[in-house]
């Protein structure tokens, strides 16, 4: 199994899938595709993709963004200080294989902390990849940003819902497991017991951003339907 990052270019938004033959993704996702294949067909199917990454009593009273054509956009004010999107590709590592996968449909709910700290980074992401930035570029504007000390740590308690049936996470595993993500700078994946065998939890280091991001599988997706989970 491997980890596979989602949003400003570290394991900060983070989806858990597995193993990929990466050079036969390469030659299918070597760049971007037209951005009509990233969108979903309509504003209300989205919104409500984004809802299913959370319980309804997490996901109704949150705030929902939904992609235009220069970034995310307000669908939907909120109440409780959480966030629900659907992130696309480009939210993984930058030398993941399905980073312009267009398929890829990842709903994300963060709590405020995340939403504050962790889900900007990917926004900006979002904004350069519809202007039209290289991979280098956003490489290059993101060490900048650690360098001169800009980059954004997570907040105290930083973490996030993905446990939507209805997502698609790779072309591998589909929606994987319905899953909740916590957020640190880098921390010893080993001081939470994590990718040990027999243990729940996973961790992903964030390269070039100094983040950690600690994936937990749960039992249920956000509709209260059991999952079944393995650990391998």
């Amino acid at each position: 199994m491997r980890i596979k990052s989602w949003a400003h270019g570290l394991a900060f938004l983070c989806c858990a899938v597995g193993s990929a033959e990466a050079e036969d993704t390469k030659a299918v996702y070597p760049a971007m595709a037209p951005l009509a294949q990233y969108q979903v067909a309509s504003p209300s199917e989205e919104m409500a993709l984004a809802r299913s990454a959370a319980p309804t009593s997490i996901s109704g009273d949150a705030e929902i963004l939904t992609l235009g054509v220069r970034g995310y956009e307000l669908a939907m004010k909120g109440k409780n200080g959480f966030v629900c999107i659907v992130e696309r590709s480009w939210g993984a590592g930058f030398d993941d294989a399905e980073f312009w996968n267009p398929k890829i449909r990842a709903p994300i709910c963060l709590n405020p902390a995340a939403a504050r700290t962790v889900l900007p980074g990917y926004l900006e992401r979002t904004e350069w990849v519809l202007a039209g930035s290289t991979k280098s570029d956003m490489i290059a504007r993101t060490r900048a940003a650690i360098a001169a000390n800009r980059f954004v740590m997570p907040g105290p308690g930083a973490m996030c819902y993905m446990m939507s049936k209805q997502g698609y996470l790779s072309d591998v595993d589909g929606h994987w497991h319905p899953h909740l993500m916590f957020f640190l700078g880098h921390t010893d994946g080993a001081a939470w017991g994590a990718n040990l065998d027999g243990s729940p939890i996973f961790a992903a280091q964030g390269d070039p951003e100094p983040v950690t991001t600690f994936f937990v599988p749960v039992t249920k997706w956000s509709d209260g339907t059991p999952a079944v989970v393995e650990m391998r």
